[in-house]
């Protein structure tokens, strides 16, 4: 038997209820706004709320700041007041140096773009990471580490967190499209530190860990730093694998024999292996690092992912696109400064306006990027890079 369609009377009497409903869901939400009265002139969020923490005491910054110098590893890095900024503040009351800078980038609108930047799929679909969950992966990894080896856990928070704050749409490609217009060419962690971050005013240990967290850069100044460096290259070859079993771009059983061997063929498997591997060999020698047998399987999950996903021809022609649109938006935003926010007074074609160009450019989502580009360049749809893999 099928469903017969609703008569106009029906359908409005449906409508009617369901008008009704919500504004019972509404008026019901609505009661809650004032929350309950306890005593002490205390506001509770339920009716029947009872928690707390069992105690009158509080424990202000400087008091924590004392207990984090006692219980810490030794080369930890302790918070100290208002921490060392490039501007200085005055110290919170509550929180620690640390703490805060954690909380100015998840708070910061650069963090916030991540969710529409590509980790490997331009237009990642639901399932996809995008540079925003990749963020909170890495911290999740980075953070499990630290609190085992009595590091700074918010100080890691806070690196790993912003460290591809600086990243521009598109992946790694846009690091080779936007590099030509730069004195020493654009490296997304150095302009994470010292461009999109550099408003929020970070502590010089936060900053320092986002600018050198890529191997390629020197090593951090910090314990922290150098985790954060290990849990990106942990996090993103194992999700990333993982994102393009999904896609169908490669299969489980063709992932190498050692690294299935030494860390199991599923996400969770891996990663835990790679976290033990780090904490074993912290309790071995002291020292931020891997034993060498999960390092090589590292090394080898990693080289597989370049060679079948990163730079299969598919993920390479699509980069190209990705440079492309980046620099032909670069060119069109250079001559016409002005149209920027925020900048005024700027000559067409200067230094910089090219500077001011890469940095907005660089700032924006895949799916904003490739609206400029239809919008005010003209292309077709059929031009833009398609959400095939980039490289990471």
């Amino acid at each position: 038997m099928t469903d017969q369609p609703l008569t106009p009377r029906a359908a409005a009497r449906e409508a009617d209820g369901d008008l009704a409903e919500r504004a019972e869901r509404a008026r019901k939400w609505a009661s809650t706004m004032a929350g309950h009265t306890a005593d002490h002139g205390v506001r509770l969020a339920h009716a029947d709320s009872w928690a707390g923490s069992g105690t009158a005491a509080i424990f202000p910054r400087a008091e924590r700041e004392l207990r984090e110098a006692e219980h810490l590893a030794v080369l930890a890095t302790r918070a100290h007041g208002p921490g060392d900024r490039l501007v200085d503040e005055e110290p919170d009351q509550w929180r620690t140096c640390f703490e805060r800078d954690r909380d100015r980038i998840l708070h910061a609108s650069a963090f916030r773009r991540l969710a529409g930047k590509t980790q490997v799929f331009v237009f990642p679909d639901d399932h996809q990471r995008t540079r925003l969950t990749h963020a909170l992966e890495v911290a999740q990894v980075a953070t499990s580490v630290a609190q085992v080896l009595g590091l700074n856990v918010p100080l890691t928070d806070a690196i790993a967190l912003g460290h591809d704050c600086g990243h521009g749409p598109g992946g790694h490609a846009s690091e080779d499209a936007l590099s030509p217009y730069l004195d020493g060419g654009f490296d997304h962690a150095v302009w994470g530190a010292d461009v999109t971050l550099r408003s929020l005013n970070l502590c010089i240990e936060t900053i320092d860990g986002i600018r050198n967290h890529s191997w390629s850069r020197p090593a951090p100044m910090t314990p922290e730093g150098e985790v954060v460096s290990w849990a990106d290259r942990i996090a993103y070859v194992c999700h990333d694998f993982e994102d393009a079993v999904a896609a169908g771009i490669v299969s489980l059983d063709m992932l190498p024999a050692l690294v299935r061997d030494r860390c199991g063929l599923m996400r969770r498997e891996q990663l835990s292996a790679f976290i033990g591997a780090m904490i074993e060999a912290s309790a071995m020698s002291g020292r931020i690092g891997m034993t060498a047998r999960f390092a090589e399987a590292l090394a080898t999950f990693r080289q597989f992912n370049y060679e079948h996903v990163y730079l299969r021809p598919a993920s390479v022609t699509q980069g190209q696109a990705v440079i492309s649109m980046l620099r032909a938006l670069v060119e069109h935003y250079a001559d016409r400064p002005n149209s920027l926010p925020d900048v005024e007074g700027v000559d067409a074609g200067s230094a910089e306006a090219l500077h001011a160009a890469v940095a907005y450019v660089g700032g924006m989502t895949d799916r904003f990027a490739c609206r400029q580009a239809v919008t005010l360049l003209g292309w077709s749809v059929d031009k833009l890079p398609q959400g095939i893999g980039t490289t990471p």
